[in-house]
């Protein structure tokens, strides 16, 4: 009977590890380790997260009641754009968190997440069919048919509900990010797509890209995803861990923000995040489900001052 006992500690050491894996207590501790030591090369040159302050805080959008998902910011119209699943919709929204419009979506079933790519281009990922439909979104569109856009798909052999989750342009590069929730939680970088759009042949390339030395993502989840452009940095959104994310163009943690009460100024934390999109002055946006919108904007004075106060 004692000889079951080295066992059963051993299981309950390995449950116990898991659900603080899961918590995200352990990748955001990690994440902090990590960034420490990135300071002196990106507090001034990265978006460095510890620098940003709340300045909207869950702030419900009118007009959506739940669902609200997926988020990017079109230079084109100064304005963001968020999907819905249900029903499939695309929503525009001001950066002062007031609905815009809402384009619903024929022939899409779950559409999770959107980017801008130039001009009124955009590119939409539908999780339930793998499937990624570039569309025309104009002042005057009202409504979309992903019957008839072009797409693509890819099978990512994903398990239900964990598969495309947040999409990202980099117009540098002329690719595509693309995140995958979990099981496994991955980052995938697919060129050739606007050549390919154009006519000019089929040289579509997936390259599935990774935390620097073959490290795991500091994060139990991926729900979405945006690119700085002006340093090729990347943020992951995590809703499990709760935590955005800046990476290298070269996989090395850069910087983290938790979105815990009493980090950044937020007063209470951020439920179940979507979807993340940085504007051109560096501002962060966030929406949760099932409507709110934070925006957050680098404020290196006030970042100090709240440290110095220790909140």
């Amino acid at each position: 009977m004692r000889a079951r006992w080295p066992a059963l500690a051993a299981c309950a050491a390995l449950a116990a590890a898991g659900a603080l894996w899961a918590s995200g207590l352990i990748g955001i501790g990690q994440a902090w380790l990590a960034m420490r030591a990135q300071a002196a090369e990106w507090a001034d040159s990265g978006l460095w997260l510890p620098h940003y302050r709340v300045v909207t805080e869950a702030r419900p959008v009118a007009g959506v009641d739940d669902n609200l998902s997926g988020l990017t910011f079109s230079p084109a119209t100064g304005t963001l754009f968020a999907v819905i699943n249900r029903p499939p919709s695309v929503a525009e929204i001001s950066v002062e968190g007031d609905l815009l419009r809402l384009i619903p979506i024929a022939g899409g079933t779950d559409p999770e997440g959107i980017t801008s790519v130039d001009g009124s281009r955009f590119i939409i990922a539908d999780e339930a069919r793998n499937r990624l439909s570039w569309v025309e979104i104009t002042p005057g569109t009202t409504s979309l048919d992903l019957t008839t856009a072009p797409h693509i798909a890819i099978d990512l052999e994903a398990t239900a509900n964990m598969g495309f989750e947040g999409i990202s342009w980099d117009s540098n590069a002329d690719r595509l990010i693309v995140v995958q929730e979990m099981w496994p939680a991955r980052v995938l970088k697919i060129t050739g797509l606007a050549r390919a759009l154009a006519g000019e042949g089929l040289e579509i390339e997936v390259e599935q890209w990774s935390p620097a030395a073959g490290r795991v993502f500091l994060a139990a989840d991926l729900s979405s995803a945006s690119l700085h452009e002006p340093t090729g940095n990347l943020i992951l959104l995590s809703d499990v861990t709760a935590a955005l994310i800046e990476y290298s163009p070269a996989g090395e943690v850069v910087s983290l923000m938790p979105l815990w009460r009493g980090w950044n100024g937020l007063t209470h934390g951020i439920p179940q995040a979507e979807g993340v999109a940085v504007g051109p002055n560096g501002d962060i946006f966030i929406v949760s489900e099932p409507n709110l919108l934070y925006r957050f904007r680098r404020d290196r004075a006030a970042a100090w001052a709240a440290v110095a106060k220790g909140g």
